[in-house]
């Protein structure tokens, strides 16, 4: 083979991205693995009192205490499945650029397939969806839509500030302001 015709082969692969894909009932949806920072069974969580019934609880990984969502809830209303294929899916949550990225956990069904496209392949569906500014635009293949998740978007404000509250300043900050 070529040089030239190398280049050719590998181009269209470096255009490409890779995605998780999982279901929310019979609907397709995707998140970019880059966002993605680990795949878990689905563990025990403990619940939040007074939550959105979409936030399914926190758990503890690695010394840290992560809150996690049940994006089906959280987008049709209705908790997902306990199937043997229903994932606790740990994403990099960075709403603003301003602030480091957290872990959130999301409770996803049949997380066990990816995809990998070019993300210009999915298309706005022509609809200003403000209660969910997190479902982006959609993919067609062979077995129907695929509809891109941004994680970002996850979270108005309320809630963010329910499962991320801003930790308390020191003593030590406290005096040293002006």
């Amino acid at each position: 083979m070529s040089e030239i015709t190398a280049k050719r082969n590998v181009a269209p692969l470096a255009k490409q991205a890779l995605f998780l894909l999982f279901r929310i009932g019979s609907e397709r949806y995707a998140l970019r693995a880059t966002e993605v920072a680990e795949v878990l069974p689905r563990l025990p969580l403990k619940p939040i009192a007074q939550a959105p019934a979409w936030v399914a609880g926190v758990f503890a990984y690695r010394g840290t205490v992560v809150p996690v969502i049940d994006l089906s809830a959280l987008t049709f209303g209705q908790p997902a499945e306990a199937r043997t294929s229903t994932r606790l899916v740990l994403v990099h949550y960075r709403p603003d650029e301003s602030v480091p990225g957290q872990r959130l956990g999301l409770i996803l069904e049949q997380a066990t397939d990816t995809l990998r496209c070019n993300p210009q392949e999915f298309q706005p569906y022509g609809l200003d969806n403000r209660q969910a500014p997190y479902l982006g635009p959609v993919r067609e293949d062979a077995q129907g839509l695929v509809q891109w998740v941004r994680v970002n978007d996850l979270l108005d404000d309320a809630v963010r500030t329910l499962l991320f509250p801003t930790p308390p300043l020191d003593p030590a900050q406290l005096e040293a302001r002006p």
